[in-house]
C-alpha cells in the first residue's frame, strides 16, 4: 500500500490508501458530510448499503444505490441538454468539484467532444468570468509581491516529495484567443491537467497547477473592482526573473522529481525560461515544443507518403512567433538527429512574419529566439518588397518549399496565388495551417484540396470536416497537442527521466505517426483523438524507451509496455473503508 496525497481536496485526515495498481481497497478517517464534499471521496449515490454504514451516510443519500456508469450516462445527458459551451464548461467544473471520479470517466468517454469545452477557447470564455464566479479553489497561487512565500504556498499544499509527478505552471501573458487574462489562468492550468489525466492516466492526485501572478496590463481587469489577482501592471525584467527562478528552486527541491511544464508564456519569456532550465531539470513548454513535435508528427506521415526524407525539405513558415519557431525548432533537430549538422538544417527554413522575410538585415526587429532562422540579407538583396518586407507570395516564389506551415491567426493568409505557385514546383505539396480557432486558419482545406487538385498533404489546428474531391475524401489531420503532450508526460513521468531530451519530442512524433496507414488515399496524417488513450499509451511507451536508450531513465524496466499500462490512473470507484 501506498499513500497518495489528495493536498488540492482533503485534508491530511481525509488521505486515501491506495494501492499502486489502483484497484484495491481504501481507508479514511472522514464521516459524513465530510466525506460527501470530499471529490476524491465522494461516490454520490453509488456508496454501497457497508459503506454508507461505516462512512456515517445513513440518510444523507437517497435511498437507490446506482453504478458509475449509470451516474456516467446521467450526467452526459444533463450535459447535452445545455445549449452553449460556457454552459458546458460551468456544469463540467461543478462536476469536476463534487466527484472527481466521475468527471473523469464522464471526460474520458467523449474526448473529442469535451476537450473544447474543458479546455481551448472555452475556457477564455470561463476566465472573462473568473472574478464575478465562485469557483472552488485548486491549485497553488504564486505572488511576485511575496515571492518570500513560495515555499510556503507548496507546503501548506500538504504534499510529500514523492506525491507529485507533475506541476504546470502559467504566468497567463499569452492564453489561447484572449492574451493576458490575470490570475484567472489557474482554469488553463487546471484544464489541460485534467487533459493530462483524461488522456495520459496520469494520477490526478499527483499534479499540482499553479498560477505565477505577476500582475496583468488588462485595463478592464485592472478597474475591475472584483478582480482578485494583483492589480497592477505586469512586472519585467529581473524581478520577473528572479521570481521564475524562486519558483522552480523551490518546486524542484520540494518534489525532485516533478516534471514541469509551462503553459501560455508570452514568445520572449517562454523561450528564455526553456533555454535556462530545459538541460538543468526535466522541463518543457508545450506552446513550443508540443505544437512543434505534433507537426513533426504530421510531417513525418506526409513524408512517408512522398517518400522523402526530412533533411531534403524546404521548409517556409509564416508566423514567426511562439508556436511558429517552435515548429522550426522540432522540425530543425528532427533534422540533426537525421544526420544533419545544427548550421545545415537551420538553412532550409524561411520564416516570414509581420515584417516579411526575417534576414540579418532586420537585427533590431528581431526577438531573439528568431536570430537563428534569419536569412542572410544579400540573399534577398534583389527579391521583390511590398509595404511589410520580402512577403510570403515571394518568398514561396523564390524558395519553392515542399513544406509551408502557417502560426499566423491571419484568416485566408494561405491564398490561391500562393498555394498555386507552391504547387506548381512540389508535386505533394505538404500545407500545415495551423492558427486556431478555425476562423483564424491561414486557409480552408476545401480550398487547399482544390487549388492542388487534391494532390496537398493537409493539417489543421482546428478540427475541420473531411473533403470530398472528384470522388475521394480526403480526411483532413486535426494537429492537436493532445495526441502528443499527455503520452509524453506519462513516459517521462515512469521512466522518471531526468529530463526531455530532443530524442524523446522525435520518439513522441514517430510514434503518433506510426498509429495512421498512409498507404489509403486521402487518409488522415494523423490518428483521430477519439482513442487518446491508445495514442497515449503507444506515445508514453516510446518515449520511455528513448529516455532508457539515452541514459537518461532513472528506472530499470523489464516490460516497458506494462509498466505503463500500471501505472495509467483509471477512473473508476474503490471500496472505501472507515480508519
Amino acid at each position: 500500500m501506498r499513500e497518495t496525497m489528495f493536498p488540492s481536496s482533503l485534508s491530511s485526515s481525509l488521505s486515501l490508501n491506495y494501492a499502486k495498481d489502483h484497484s484495491s481497497a481504501s481507508q479514511t478517517k472522514a464521516r459524513g458530510l465530510d466525506v460527501l464534499n470530499s471529490p476524491m471521496l465522494n461516490k454520490g449515490t453509488a456508496f454501497t448499503a457497508l459503506e454508507r454504514k461505516e462512512l456515517g451516510l445513513t440518510g444523507l443519500l437517497p435511498p437507490e444505490i446506482t453504478t458509475l456508469d449509470a451516474q456516467a450516462k446521467s450526467a452526459y445527458l444533463r450535459f447535452e441538454l445545455l445549449t452553449d459551451a460556457l454552459s458546458k464548461n460551468i456544469y463540467l467544473t461543478a462536476l469536476h468539484d463534487r466527484n472527481e471520479v466521475l468527471f473523469y470517466r464522464l471526460f474520458s468517454a467523449h474526448l473529442r467532444e469535451m476537450i473544447p469545452i474543458v479546455n481551448d477557447l472555452t475556457v477564455g470564455m470561463a476566465m472573462e468570468h473568473y472574478p464575478h464566479e465562485s469557483r472552488r479553489p485548486r491549485g497553488i497561487y504564486l505572488s511576485i509581491d511575496h515571492a518570500d512565500e513560495i515555499e510556503e504556498a507548496f507546503t501548506n499544499f500538504g504534499a510529500s516529495p514523492d506525491d507529485v509527478d507533475l506541476i504546470l505552471a502559467t504566468d497567463a501573458e499569452q492564453v489561447l484567443g484572449i492574451g493576458d487574462w490575470g490570475v484567472g489562468a489557474i482554469e488553463v492550468s487546471i484544464g489541460k491537467l485534467a487533459i493530462y489525466t483524461a488522456a495520459g492516466g496520469i494520477d490526478p492526485n499527483r499534479v499540482i497547477p499553479v498560477m505565477l501572478d505577476i500582475g496583468t496590463n488588462r485595463e478592464s481587469l485592472l478597474n475591475d473592482p472584483m478582480y482578485i489577482g494583483n492589480r497592477h501592471p505586469r512586472i519585467r525584467g529581473g524581478a520577473y526573473d528572479h521570481f521564475i527562478d524562486s519558483y522552480v528552486k523551490v518546486a524542484t527541491r520540494l518534489f525532485p522529481h516533478a516534471l514541469i511544464q509551462w503553459e501560455d508564456f508570452a514568445p520572449g519569456n517562454g523561450r528564455r525560461i526553456l533555454e535556462r532550465y530545459r538541460d538543468r531539470i526535466c522541463t518543457f513548454n508545450d506552446d513550443m515544443q508540443g505544437t512543434g513535435a505534433i507537426t513533426l508528427a504530421a510531417a513525418i506521415s506526409a513524408l512517408r507518403i512522398c517518400g522523402t526524407p526530412l533533411r531534403n525539405q524546404r521548409v517556409v513558415i509564416f508566423g514567426a512567433g511562439t508556436a511558429g519557431i517552435g515548429v522550426a525548432d522540432q522540425l530543425r533537430d528532427a533534422m540533426v538527429l537525421d544526420g544533419l549538422s545544427r548550421a545545415a538544417a537551420s538553412s532550409l527554413f524561411w520564416c516570414v512574419d509581420r515584417d516579411g522575410l526575417l534576414t540579418t538585415g532586420m537585427s533590431e526587429e528581431l526577438q531573439d529566439f528568431q536570430i537563428g532562422y534569419a536569412r542572410q540579407a544579400s540573399e534577398s538583396r534583389f527579391w521583390k518588397q511590398d509595404g511589410n518586407g520580402i512577403g510570403l507570395l515571394e518568398v514561396v516564389r523564390r524558395v519553392k518549399p515542399t513544406m509551408l506551415i502557417g502560426a499566423s491567426n491571419i484568416s485566408g493568409a494561405f491564398s490561391e496565388a500562393v498555394v498555386t505557385e507552391m504547387a506548381a514546383h512540389a508535386e505533394r505539396p505538404i500545407i500545415f495551417a495551423l492558427s486556431n480557432p478555425s476562423t483564424r486558419s491561414e486557409a480552408n482545406p476545401v480550398d487547399l484540396i482544390a487549388w492542388t487538385k487534391g494532390q496537398a498533404l493537409i493539417g489543421t489546428g482546428s478540427p475541420f470536416a473531411p473533403v470530398t474531391y472528384k470522388g475521394l475524401t480526403y480526411v483532413i489531420a486535426y494537429l492537436s497537442n493532445s495526441l502528443l503532450y499527455p503520452g509524453l508526460g506519462l513516459g517521462t513521468i515512469v521512466s522518471k527521466a531526468s529530463r526531455i531530451s530532443n530524442g524523446m519530442f522525435a520518439a513522441a512524433a514517430s510514434a503518433v505517426s506510426s498509429l495512421v496507414t498512409v498507404r489509403q488515399p486521402g487518409a488522415s496524417l494523423l490518428p483521430q483523438i477519439d482513442d487518446l488513450r491508445g495514442v497515449s499509451l503507444t506515445v508514453a511507451v516510446a518515449v520511455a524507451e528513448a529516455a532508457q536508450s539515452e541514459g537518461l531513465a532513472n528506472v530499470k524496466f523489464t516490460n516497458i509496455t506494462q509498466q505503463v499500462k500500471d501505472a495509467m490512473w483509471q477512473p473508476n470507484y474503490r471500496r472505501i473503508h472507515a480508519s
